[in-house]
């Protein structure tokens, strides 16, 4: 039997704690965005999503992401319920695959926080239960099992440290298609929304920015050189992002704290699926470009009257799309010995990541279209006029953000 790694095991869960920490940090960042008559509402759908899918992971996802692999596609039912994890060392580490499970599990449940940027403001509590949960099993959980869990894409070599592809292209996709199947808010074009309280989306961000270093350090799986190289790069990414966010956002006016907030989110996404694979100098060319990327695709969303209301697609799937491209371009041998990217000769690493991409939009896309439009049928997706016009924070849960 292999013996257990005291001080990577206590990392791991460490890192653990950090990505849940995350889930409300995805929270406080987008009650912070919406009215304020909505801001218990928007937290709330983090912390649902939390609970939602540590049910879900532990009684079939974690099977179907990181079971047996069938054909490439799935994993098998054999760990359904956990069943032969309580005593098992998890294959290929030094770590309790039950921490393996919780570890994994946060990664499931802050996916489905992103998700929840299309539904600010319009979409009953009740609805969400029933897509989030269809979602997670039929969307993020292949993916899973496709790029980390033994699937075709993870045979035909893509490579994804932490999440760019299953996390964030995933997630901002996902929102992008329902926010255009739902609808835009009421009167949205023809008022303003303006973020209710700014502070407290910092205060999200902050800790997001936190929590991330247990997402990206914490995928190395043991405390070695690799969890410190993603500790660090994450942060530069993060840093060079911010800044270049910024400097756009002072180049055409001022350089609004949310513009900060935002460009270190989109330096985050872009170097999660890298962070075990590149150089720090890598990092802050990635993290720079990501700022300047998702500024640009942000007004795009604007332009175009797109009601994705939070920017879910902008940040997370246009920064998921470069992180994974960037990966197979500036992976080198110096920090991962299995691994190089085109700039050291690898074509083929560049090329799975293109193939890797399109498919995760692909399936991303078709599926969630699919999910909303059942669940809209079913049950219905959206609050009444009157509900919206109301609040969630009343309508929803009975409840006032402000007094």
């Amino acid at each position: 039997m292999v013996a257990i790694d005291s001080g990577s095991t206590a990392w791991l869960l460490a890192s653990t704690a950090l990505v849940m920490l995350m889930i409300p940090g995805v929270g406080l960042f987008y009650s912070g965005l919406v009215r304020k008559k909505n801001a218990v509402a928007m937290i709330a759908l983090s912390l649902a999503a939390l609970a939602l899918v540590s049910i879900q992971w532990v009684m079939v996802g974690f099977s179907l992401a990181f079971g047996p692999d069938v054909h490439g596609l799935i994993g098998s039912l054999q760990y359904v319920g956990l069943s032969g994890l309580e005593n098992a060392v998890w294959p290929g580490t030094n770590i309790p695959a039950l921490v393996m499970v919780a570890f994994q599990m946060m990664f499931a449940a802050v996916t489905l926080a992103i998700v929840t940027s299309s539904m600010a403001e319009r979409v009953k509590m009740s609805s969400f239960v029933v897509f989030g949960l269809l979602w997670t099993t039929l969307v993020y959980d292949p993916l899973a099992h496709w790029v980390w869990g033994g699937g075709f894409l993870m045979t035909l070599g893509s490579i994804d440290f932490a999440g760019g592809t299953v996390v964030h292209i995933s997630s901002g996709f996902s929102a992008l298609v329902i926010a255009l199947i739902i609808g835009k808010r009421t009167g949205f074009g023809e008022h303003a929304f303006e973020p209710h309280n700014i502070p407290l989306t910092l205060i999200g961000a902050a800790l997001l920015w936190f929590g991330w270093f247990g997402f990206n350090a914490g995928s190395a799986l043991a405390a070695n050189s690799l969890a410190a190289n993603a500790f660090l790069v994450t942060g530069i990414s993060a840093a060079a992002g911010a800044l270049s966010w910024m400097g756009a956002s002072w180049y055409v006016g001022k350089p609004g704290s949310l513009s900060i907030a935002s460009g270190a989110i989109a330096g985050l996404v872009a170097i999660t699926p890298a962070a075990g694979f590149v150089d720090p100098l890598s990092a802050i060319l990635m993290g720079a470009v990501a700022g300047l990327i998702c500024f640009a695709a942000l007004n795009f969303r604007l332009k175009r009257g797109f009601d994705e209301s939070l920017d879910a697609w902008a940040v997370h799937g246009t920064g998921g799309v470069w992180g994974a491209i960037a990966t197979g371009i500036f992976a080198t041998a110096a920090v991962n010995a299995n691994y190089s990217g085109l700039i050291y000769g690898n074509l083929h690493q560049f090329e799975v990541q293109l193939l890797a991409v399109a498919v995760a939009i692909g399936y991303t896309v078709g599926m969630t279209f699919g999910l909303v439009k059942l669940v809209d049928k079913l049950i219905g997706f959206r609050v009444t006029e009157e509900e919206e016009y109301v609040g969630l924070d009343i309508s929803q849960h009975g409840e006032r953000g402000y007094s």
